[in-house]
């Protein structure tokens, strides 16, 4: 299966060395792979791992079970790469937009970054790039999902995780093999992060004593992502005002750090909570909010379709894999009409039936 999208991917007008590099990527994760059932019957295996392992298959079955996700080859091996992430993302946007830059592939279409397996590739990407004038955001990645084509293991870099951000991730990268809709990064990360968020409030149950520590969490995260997205209206605004380039150049930097004031304000009020504190203290500009948009812009949509859908995994699935069949525009139009409370209009409205 390497070999074969080894060959698929050499078949495009891209970088050879740059699909090169992706494949020794894939061949040192399948080089170190080990199966997960035959690790827990090692009587010497290292008691943390255990635990971690043994809650990737818990969290394998419930996401098949429960939440209707694909159960086969994939998270039933372990790779141990011995390093903080697998990949290394590479945002970037102009220096007067959020608009990100995509890099287009065979099979996934066009994606909002460019990853790669090494930290050092990535940096020099970044760097050619902001030489020319963009705004770069490298990120490192714990987990990505090959969407079926191979079967994904779990990681060591998933399993540096507690336990909720384990299961989260799982459920994330198996919504990933459930349905992708190539050129569309927004929506598909949005779509895994809904399922994934929707799977978490199954796992933890009425009555786990995590449930409370997860909602404070999940309320702060909230809360930072809401500021981020209203210093990104107000930068989106500048850009496309009719102001000169170096009075946009200006504005940006004073909002900025209007920003990054107000984010210590928010965070005065956490009892302590630095988890965004890394984010926040390096390198603000546009890359990096397009990365968040990424991830984030869609999920509330996505979770009042499946509030729609009454919490029935497999109908909100199927609306969700007809809006993946619409063009873009009506693509995107249909899913804000359908995570919201009110009716859709006709034409989007079918997708329910």
């Amino acid at each position: 299966m390497i070999v074969l999208l080894l060959a698929l991917l050499l078949s495009s007008c891209a970088s050879l060395d740059y699909y090169l590099q992706a494949a020794g990527g894939e061949v040192e994760i399948w080089r170190k792979q080990q199966s997960i059932a035959s690790l827990l019957a090692r009587r010497d295996l290292d008691a943390h791992l255990r635990v971690k392992l043994e809650l990737v298959d818990r969290a394998r079955h419930f996401a098949a079970e429960r939440l209707a996700l694909p159960d086969h080859g994939s998270y039933r091996e372990y790779a141990d790469l011995q390093r903080d992430y697998v990949v290394w993302n590479v945002f970037a946007a102009p220096e007067l937009s959020l608009e990100p830059r995509s890099s287009c592939y065979p099979l996934v279409g066009c994606l909002d970054y460019r990853g790669f397996f090494s930290a050092a590739r990535a940096r020099a990407y970044a760097d050619a790039l902001r030489a020319t004038g963009d705004d770069t955001f490298v990120g490192g990645v714990a987990a990505y999902s090959t969407l079926g084509w191979l079967n994904d293991p779990v990681l060591n870099t998933v399993l540096r995780g507690e336990e909720l951000r384990v299961v989260d991730v799982i459920f994330h990268e198996l919504a990933h093999q459930k349905i992708y809709i190539a050129g569309d990064t927004t929506f598909n990360e949005s779509f895994a992060m809904a399922v994934a968020r929707a799977g978490l409030d199954l796992w933890l149950g009425a009555d786990d004593p995590a449930r409370t520590r997860h909602a404070a969490q999940r309320a702060r995260e909230q809360a930072f992502l809401s500021l981020v997205q209203d210093y990104r209206k107000r930068l989106a605004a500048v850009y496309a005002s009719a102001l000169a380039d170096d009075e946009k150049r200006a504005a940006k930097a004073r909002l900025y750090a209007e920003l990054y004031a107000d984010y210590k304000k928010l965070k005065a009020g956490w009892g302590g909570d630095d988890a965004y504190d890394a984010w926040m203290n390096t390198d603000l500009n546009n890359a990096k909010l397009a990365s968040l948009a990424t991830y984030h812009d869609k999920i509330d949509d996505f979770l009042g379709l499946f509030e729609r859908c009454a919490h029935d995994f497999p109908r909100f699935y199927a609306v969700v894999a007809g809006l993946g069949a619409l063009e873009r525009k009506s693509r995107a139009q249909c899913l804000t009409e359908l995570g919201d409370a009110r009716a859709p209009s006709p034409s989007c409205a079918k997708l329910l039936d």
